[in-house]
């Protein structure tokens, strides 16, 4: 299986998940059900523990840079993640409700079995949290950003911390989530809720890909409108980087095409060398609309009614936690998971859909994230006082 990436895997996941519930005695899918609650608790307990080992660093590393240019280019990531959040969410409410609706048409509650029952539980309750978690962080990483070159120490032991957490991410959490989203499935098919939850999947999906791709071209119509040029021959300019963005699943490792291709609309290649890696940690828009749209398709599918006083907020905090994205595929939703319990009340079985249908979709949010980091890159030239050269020296990547 390691040889499969992670959304092959959780693909056979649900496909045996679904085949386990329908076919195999109720003894599996309980067996299955007593795994997911023993997954559910233990993610419950490291939640507090990812949030604090990747947003205090995260937060650190923002008060070094360039100054001003680091807080235009912190403050235009932010505002855009939370527009494009905020249109997510406009969309969402318009064609959610109906398609939902439209998912529950073929199912009969009557018609399937009550859930089937863990054998046993074992509760781990976290060490604090998740609200403490925040702010100890946000307290830890103004305090080590403020303290300068006297932090180092600090920075240095938070930045192993995070690497303890990524390694947490990659051997544990990872490779068990097929199993845990295999259990949800069974569950699912053994009381007869699969089919709605599937249909609902198919349209999301293309929901999603619609506003990415919307998306884009607001972001380099407002970046041409600021700095001049085409959008179109911007956005065909950054294909390269949204291709390989969906092969790699990972906006640090598109980093190299991205800066290549930035380079190529006229960007002066200082700036665009500060803003690129910068934004393809805190800027996240992508991945940001992907949250929300299938957040707000969850919470209808269990009859929770996601209104704009309950959402904003969660918007709000999103564009914050995102710079907690460990740089992992799936490694958004595993940040935001925290806020999902405290802010939406999600619970462990709608997490694990969460995670299932936001991994079916991350390449894509993180195309969509790192083809924006062009466009930031386009406005920060200008506010720089740089005018776009297309003729400048580039250099071709000749491997990626």
């Amino acid at each position: 299986m390691k040889k499969f990436g992670l959304l092959p895997r959780l693909i056979i996941a649900i496909i045996l998940g679904i085949v386990i519930g329908l076919f195999a005695p109720e003894v599996i899918v309980r067996i299955l059900v007593t795994f997911n609650g023993l997954f559910g608790n233990f993610l419950n307990f490291v939640i507090p523990l990812i949030i604090v080992g990747f947003v205090t660093p995260g937060i650190a590393d923002l008060g070094t840079g360039a100054g001003k240019t680091l807080g235009i280019t912190a403050g235009i990531a932010y505002g855009s993640t939370v527009s494009f959040g905020t249109l997510a969410f406009v969309v969402g409410s318009i064609l959610l409700p109906g398609i939902v609706a439209t998912g529950n048409a073929g199912f009969d509650p009557e018609a399937g079995r009550a859930a089937a029952e863990a054998f046993f539980t074992s509760p781990m309750e976290p060490v604090f949290g998740v609200t403490t978690a925040l702010i100890l962080s946000f307290i830890l990483g103004v305090g080590i950003a403020s303290l300068g070159d006297n932090g180092l120490v600090l920075k240095k032991a938070v930045h192993e911390f995070a690497d303890i957490i990524t390694k947490l991410i990659n051997v544990i959490v990872i490779p068990l989530l097929p199993f845990h989203i295999a259990g949800i499935f069974a569950n699912m098919a053994f009381t007869g809720e699969v089919a709605r939850v599937m249909s609902v999947f198919a349209f999301v999906f293309l929901i999603v890909i619609a506003l990415h791709w919307t998306t884009l071209l607001i972001q380099f119509t407002v970046a041409s409108g600021i700095a001049g040029g085409n959008p179109f021959t911007k956005i065909k300019t950054i294909i390269p980087a949204y291709l390989t963005a969906i092969g790699t699943q990972s906006s640090a490792a598109t980093i190299p095409v991205t800066l290549n291709q930035t380079v190529k609309m006229g960007v002066n290649k200082g700036v665009a060398d500060f803003v690129i890696p910068l934004c393809a940690t805190i800027h996240l828009s992508g991945s940001t609309i992907t949250l929300l749209t299938c957040s707000m398709s969850i919470m209808l599918l269990n009859g929770m009614e996601p209104t704009f006083a309950k959402m904003l907020p969660f918007i709000l905090m999103l564009g914050v936690t995102m710079v907690a994205a460990p740089g992992v595929p799936g490694g958004a939703v595993m940040a935001a998971i925290g806020i999902m319990e405290s802010m939406l009340g999600f619970d462990q079985a709608m997490i694990g859909l969460m995670i299932a249908l936001y991994v079916a979709q991350d390449s894509f949010g993180t195309a969509t994230n790192v083809s924006g980091d062009a466009a930031i890159a386009c406005i920060v030239n200008k506010i720089s006082g740089n005018k776009l050269d297309p003729n400048q020296d580039v250099e071709v990547l000749e491997k990626v």
